[in-house]
């Protein structure tokens, strides 16, 4: 373990103030997570953070992720930790320990980060997850862009990436607008340590390459977030997680806007985690602003569209094809194909989707199926319990212990930006759970 140590004896200030926290809650029984690895700039942003929470009166949580990719990752994990104790805070290192992929090991390994975070943070019943990616990172992911590769530029507040384990988890990244050398500046002056990990110079990443290809310069704006559509007021969603949207707002809006609102409405329909990109997904757009009804799938979601609406809800000849037709169902929360929360008291449970089953329900609970658009009805989730009774929890809430709350709704807010800060995180779930 390398670690780099100031020889100053003269604290500076901090290099940001506790309006880079304005989105979080100021009092809030919740904890807020922190990541931090070790390096200069998470080791910053834990320090502003813990003095912010402690001006707050906000439980922060510390999480360190070991991806086993560096052999001195667990002594790395040890450093977090001596730090976060002697600060006070809980801290947690958590592991990657599933078989690595034969390519792709960067992607992997970003998808693991944030799987493993966002399950932490709800674990520890936190919203929010503070990351340390500063301004430098913002100008090596253009460079790496410019290369051909297809990561986004990071943003000061987005949904977690991760789905379904970032469902309800928002990242936030006060030091975008600070670099890097600023904030080692600043903890040289607290005669603070940190960790620098080799493989940032290594030149088998794309990273590392794009950062000595900015040595010595480079500055790189942070993206303003683009503003939540006008098509949001008008968007319903139904009890089974169907979502109708009105055509006319991808006639009004240029390309780039109409592609990304249709991606994250067939992403957020279809539970799925890949969004749809270019040619099909170009010509749905087409096919959106044409006059006249359609009827199209893409990735994995069904689009309906009528004269002024489209309907986007689960394709079921995929979601038959994605996985068992019946599989045990867990006690307490878990997500049914990417789209419903289910919450069960008890195990011993079945859960598939109902096309099929519908018949098996009881008369009451067929009658309220009608509530549900027609196209989205076989994508439900349907339980058959202990005693070989088929339910819909979609339309049968309360008597079997069993609920389930549509998804889809909630993951599109997150999507386009409609969702400003950790309130609005818990008023959107707060509407959700009570719908």
């Amino acid at each position: 373990m390398r670690l780099n140590a100031s020889r100053s004896s003269v604290a500076a200030a901090p290099p940001l103030g506790d309006e880079a926290f304005g989105r979080l809650n100021a009092v809030d029984a919740r904890p807020v997570a922190v990541a931090v690895s070790g390096g200069g700039d998470s080791l910053a942003l834990l320090l502003m953070a813990a003095d912010w929470s402690a001006r707050a009166g906000r439980p922060l949580i510390v999480l360190t992720l070991d991806h086993r990719l560096a052999p001195a990752g667990a002594r790395w994990a040890g450093f977090v930790g001596e730090r976060a104790r002697r600060l006070g805070l809980p801290h947690r290192t958590l592991v990657w320990d599933r078989a690595r992929p034969a390519t792709g090991l960067p992607a992997a390994a970003r998808a693991a980060r944030h799987g493993l975070l966002a399950e932490a943070a709800r674990a520890a019943g936190a919203r929010v997850i503070l990351m340390g990616h500063t301004a430098d990172d913002l100008a090596e992911v253009q460079v790496m862009r410019l290369w051909g590769a297809s990561l986004p530029s990071p943003r000061e507040w987005s949904p977690s990436p991760i789905w379904p384990q970032g469902r309800g988890v928002f990242l936030l990244r006060p030091l975008l607008a600070i670099r890097r050398a600023a904030l080692r500046d600043w903890l040289s002056s607290l005669g603070e340590r940190w960790i620098e990990d080799p493989a940032n110079e290594d030149a088998a990443y794309a990273r590392a390459r794009a950062r000595r290809r900015l040595a010595g310069g480079g500055e790189a704006a942070a993206a303003a977030a683009p503003a939540p559509p006008a098509f949001l007021a008008d968007l319903r969603e139904g009890p089974g997680g169907e979502l109708v949207a009105p055509r006319a707002a991808f006639s009004h809006a240029d390309d780039a806007a109409a592609r990304r609102w249709l991606a994250a409405l067939v992403l957020s329909a279809s539970g799925t985690a890949r969004p749809p990109r270019g040619p099909a997904l170009q010509r749905l757009l087409e096919r959106m602003r044409a006059p006249g009804g359609f009827v199209s799938s893409l990735a994995g979601a069904r689009i309906e569209a009528g004269a002024g609406e489209a309907l986007f809800c689960r394709e079921p000849g995929e979601l038959r094809r994605c996985g068992p037709s019946a599989a045990p169902l867990a006690q307490g929360e878990s997500v049914f194909d990417g789209r419903f929360s289910i919450v069960a008291s008890a195990p011993g449970s079945l859960i598939a989707p109902l096309a099929g089953q519908s018949r098996r329900l009881a008369a009451a609970a067929r009658a309220r199926l009608r509530a549900v658009a027609a196209p989205a009805r076989p994508g439900l989730p349907a339980i058959t319990t202990a005693d070989g009774r088929t339910r819909c929890p979609v339309v049968e809430p309360g008597p079997t212990g069993i609920s389930a709350a549509p998804l889809a709704g909630q993951r599109l807010l997150a999507a386009l930006g409609a969702i400003a800060d950790e309130a609005a995180i818990g008023r959107v779930a707060k509407r959700a759970a009570g719908a």
